[in-house]
């Protein structure tokens, strides 16, 4: 009876340790789990903090700014959708700078608008034909959606640059982000994310050191106590010898 109560004993102690070992290894999965999930999203705020950052340093040189270029190429935001089918509002397109002798009939344009009713607003139109005012390059120049000539003829003085590119809505993307709310969620709230997540884990590895010196220390206090205990066991011993 002795036996089977001592062979019951140890089935259910080894049950126990099945359990305690199958629920250490399901709490390790979800902390490993965790700490992945942890290191692919600071990843992911750094490189979109990298990509915001690089994005608004070169908007800051060159959007808006007369004159100013990144290598010859320059950024604007679409306004209107005059040019629809080629690029639309709220997209941003990317013109560089030109030879206007070198530009044709089916060419898109960057320039200065001379017409009455937008002096001086900067515009990009198809150029329709090649002309000449007082000896010098001219172009007519129409938006495609309407097929209309423009007011007044491009002069080759006016003429910033030739169309490369277009990236659709980010014009709307840049707009946004230059508002106080887009700066708050698209810039603020992802540096305070990721400050966040490694104060994290600075605080755990903290709490881990305290942790790890604070068994060390108990570990040193126990070993010179057992050792105490020994050596008054010995005095113990020698005296009842004695």
């Amino acid at each position: 009876a002795d036996k089977r109560l001592e062979r019951a004993a140890a089935r259910q102690r080894g049950r126990c340790l099945f359990g305690i070992s199958g629920a250490d290894k399901g709490e390790n999965s979800v902390k490993k789990a965790l700490q992945i999930a942890g290191k692919v999203l600071s990843w992911v705020l750094i490189v979109f903090i990298i990509f915001i950052v690089l994005f608004i340093v070169v908007s800051a040189l060159t959007v808006g700014r007369e004159n100013a270029t990144l290598f010859g190429y320059k950024p604007y935001v679409v306004l209107s959708d005059s040019m629809e089918g080629v690029f639309s509002a709220g997209d941003m397109i990317v013109s560089r700078e030109t030879d206007v002798e070198t530009l044709e009939a089916g060419d898109i344009i960057t320039f200065y608008s001379n017409s009455d009713d937008g002096r001086g607003e900067i515009i990009t139109h198809k150029i329709r034909s090649v002309t000449t005012v007082g000896g010098e390059v001219a172009f007519v120049t129409y938006g495609v959606a309407t097929d209309t000539d423009d007011q007044a003829l491009v002069q080759a003085k006016d003429v910033i640059g030739e169309y490369v590119f277009r990236i659709p809505k980010l014009g709307y993307f840049y707009q946004f982000m230059m508002s106080p709310l887009g700066y708050c969620l698209l810039i603020l709230l992802p540096l305070v994310i990721l400050v966040a997540i490694n104060l994290v884990k600075f605080i755990k590895l903290f709490r881990q050191y305290k942790g790890e010196k604070r068994a060390e220390e108990l570990a040193a206090a126990s070993e010179k106590q057992a050792m105490q205990d020994e050596l008054e066991r010995l005095r113990a011993d020698g005296s009842s010898a004695d």
